[in-house]
C-alpha cells in the first residue's frame, strides 16, 4: 500500500484504540480507578502497535509536522463519532466551529511556504 495512503489508515485505527483507551472508562464510573488504569494502558499498548508504524511509514513521505498534524484532525474525527454514539454527548455548533479553526490551521500546515 502506498505510504501516502497508510499512515491516514493506521493512525485512523489507533486513534480509535486510545480514544478507548482514553475515554470509554466514563462510561463505568464504578470501576476502580486502578482497574480502568490497567485496561486503558492495555488499550494504549494496542494504540501504539498502529501509531509507531504510521509515523515511521508516513516520515518516508510526510514531515513530522504534518504527521502530526493528520493526526490531529483524525483524532477530532474519531473523538467527536465517538462522543456522540457511544457516550451519547451532543456536539455543539461551538465544538464544530472550533474544530472547523483547527482544519484551517491543518490546511497551512500542509500548503506550504506562503509567498514563496
Amino acid at each position: 500500500m502506498s505510504p501516502h495512503i497508510l499512515p491516514p489508515l493506521l493512525l485512523l485505527v489507533s486513534n480509535i484504540f486510545m480514544t478507548f483507551a482514553w475515554y470509554g472508562h466514563l462510561k463505568f464510573e464504578n470501576r476502580p480507578l486502578y482497574l480502568v488504569i490497567l485496561v486503558s494502558w492495555l488499550i494504549a499498548l494496542a494504540e501504539y502497535c498502529f501509531a509507531v508504524p504510521a509515523n515511521r511509514i508516513g516520515h518516508t513521505v510526510y514531515n513530522a509536522a504534518e504527521l502530526k498534524t493528520m493526526q490531529e484532525v483524525i483524532t477530532l474525527v474519531v473523538f467527536s463519532v465517538f462522543s456522540v454514539l457511544y457516550l451519547g454527548e451532543k456536539l455543539t455548533i461551538n465544538h464544530l466551529l472550533g474544530f472547523a479553526f483547527i482544519c484551517v490551521g491543518a490546511f497551512f500546515v500542509f500548503k506550504g511556504p506562503i509567498g514563496s
